[in-house]
């Protein structure tokens, strides 16, 4: 469509440039072009519930998850402490107690 950003309040694709403005024609939010590039370049990481992640934040897995190549299974409410952030599809890495090392996805948890 465009090479403008999608909106950052409601994520459409329909955005357009007014002045120095762009504008979202969906939700009507306004935004500056500095604040674009600013929210381009610092990705955000989310869990399930929208609260942003931090390195070393403590979460808690929502959904029961196969290891991936092993019969375990990391069940829900166990409480992973210390993540760090990672781009890529699995954003998060960690170690769970009694599995080891393993990249999780933010929506399978919440901050703790």
């Amino acid at each position: 469509m465009s090479d403008f950003p999608d909106c950052p309040n409601c994520s459409e694709a329909y955005t357009y440039e007014d002045g120095a403005m762009l504008v979202c024609p969906m939700c009507g939010h306004e935004w500056s072009a500095d604040q674009a590039i600013e929210a381009e370049s610092s990705a955000v990481v989310r869990d399930a519930v929208g609260n942003i992640l931090d390195d070393g934040d403590t979460v808690v897995v929502i959904k029961d998850l196969k290891v991936k190549g092993s019969s375990s299974v990391v069940k829900v409410g166990t409480k992973v402490k210390g993540i760090r952030l990672v781009d890529g599809d699995h954003d998060i890495d960690c170690k769970i107690p009694g599995i080891g090392a393993m990249g999780l996805k933010s929506k399978f948890v919440k901050k703790a």
